[in-house]
């Protein structure tokens, strides 16, 4: 409500409003692994067990997927992202994207 209030008041005024947007809703479902775990390693030194630690925690993750109700056969490796509904994905998005 109070964006849609300071946008109308400016335009009352006749000043120029403008708003810009981001989404951010599959922001953790794009995050390239090999990126990440650069970016971790050249810009927080982060390195051996810990490099490896990480490597393991988004590595070969696998989801079902579920269409209309019904669940497909197979797994499906998750190449991009971070866990949904994990701990780190959070602290990790805001880390690198920061």
């Amino acid at each position: 409500m109070r964006i849609a209030n300071d946008i109308l008041m400016e335009i009352d005024a006749r000043n120029v409003c403008i708003l810009a947007l981001l989404d951010l809703s599959v922001a953790f479902d794009t995050m390239d692994h090999e990126i990440l775990l650069k970016r971790l390693e050249i810009t927080f030194g982060v390195t051996g067990s810990a490099l490896s630690w990480f490597c393991s925690y988004i590595a070969d993750r696998a989801q079902k997927v579920s269409l209309k109700g019904e669940t497909l056969e197979g797994d499906t490796i998750v190449r991009f992202g971070v866990p949904q509904g994990s701990v780190l994905g959070p602290v990790i998005f805001t880390e690198i994207y920061n």
